[in-house]
């Protein structure tokens, strides 16, 4: 499926990544200023300690479409392994109740790669063996690692052998993602991050059993969207999202840094900004208001929970996240509404308990 949808595009590699920056404005963005961070820590916004709690709870007494006992159950179990299996993003091999049938120490020396290309088909292969759907390899470009973590605030400061991001992509099915922005929806996006968890952490032990590093991340260590891009996996859209040949914006991601020798994909161009400039959709689908309408991008914002410095549409975080707590669940419309994700315009509750 993946590959006929690529066949729909006139794809370009591309010898330089897509994106422009301004390198007087760009700064390793700092993960207190994470919208997730701010609820905490933010005393001055309005959607400071706002949850969608708040009004889920009353949906569900309400039994409105899409916001039923049933559909929240779906979301909430969509979540489970991301929000259970804290080891998931570990940064240090994964401890195992029993010892390894090869003992404690066989993955301890590295093995000697002779062929990186050849290395980087293994590795690929291995990805999609344990449930990535895309899976794209870049040399890091420090500039997009945050400042500090996400959760312990602590500095970022991978050693030099971190000379490698894989950056994975993981297919958010179009059905329920069309009943946006419902409970339904909410479980698409979620079941996202758990098989992120699942696929992100056997791919670090992979390549810890090779003798290398691995640093595991999701949304944290460093921003997604343009390590994907220096991956080869799409290009940066008008709704903030990584737009990709195959699925359009309707992929969840994450990555790993890494000092496993490997041959580092091309970006690719397949016209995402130009269409972007005259489209819309996205902007004008958001119930939030969120979404530049702009005509012209820029190369910066007033938005503080935006990284400053590159050439795109700014999309307001702040009012994105105050309308999933009026909403009740987190929305996915402007996924949804972008032309490259070939989804239905709208399904309801109904209508995709029936297909699943």
């Amino acid at each position: 499926m993946a590959e006929e949808r690529r066949k729909f595009h006139n794809i370009q590699k591309v010898d330089i990544h897509t994106y422009k920056i301004n390198k007087k404005k760009l700064k390793r963005f700092d993960s207190h200023l994470m919208i997730f961070n701010r609820i905490l820590l933010d005393e001055n916004w309005s959607g400071y300690k706002r949850s969608e709690r708040e009004k889920a709870l009353k949906n569900i007494k309400s039994k409105a479409e899409g916001y039923s006992r049933i559909d929240y159950a779906l979301s909430e179990a969509a979540w489970t392994l991301h929000d259970v299996w804290l080891d998931a993003f570990k940064q240090d091999r994964i401890s195992r109740p029993q010892e390894s049938i090869l003992g404690s120490d066989w993955y301890k020396d590295e093995l000697k790669i002779k062929d990186s290309s050849k290395m980087s088909i293994n590795l690929k292969k291995a990805a999609k063996f344990f449930g990535a759907d895309l899976v794209g390899i870049a040399k890091l470009n420090r500039d997009w690692l945050f400042k500090n973590w996400g959760y312990s605030f602590e500095p970022i400061n991978f050693k030099k052998t971190i000379k490698n991001v894989i950056v994975l992509g993981y297919e958010m099915e179009e059905i329920g993602l069309s009943t946006s922005p419902t409970a339904i929806a909410g479980s698409v996006t979620a079941l996202g991050y758990s098989r992120s968890a699942f696929t992100t952490a056997c791919l670090s032990e992979f390549i810890r059993n090779l003798g290398y590093e691995a640093y595991p991340a999701c949304n944290d260590a460093g921003l997604s969207i343009p390590l994907a891009i220096d991956a080869g996996l799409g290009q940066l859209g008008r709704n903030g999202l990584l737009i990709t040949p195959e699925y359009g914006p309707r992929v969840q991601l994450s990555k790993i840094f890494t000092s496993l020798p490997l041959e580092p994909d091309k970006p690719i161009d397949f016209g995402v900004e130009k269409t972007c400039r005259i489209c819309r959709r996205c902007a004008k689908s958001c119930k939030a208001n969120a979404i530049s309408l702009d005509e012209e991008p820029t190369y910066s914002s007033d938005y503080k929970s935006s990284s400053q410095g590159t050439l795109k549409w700014y999309v307001d975080g702040e009012k994105c996240y105050e309308f999933w707590c009026d909403n009740g669940t987190d929305c996915s419309d402007c996924i949804v509404s972008c032309p490259y994700s070939a989804t239905p315009v709208h399904v309801t509750s109904e209508e995709f308990w029936k297909k699943i």
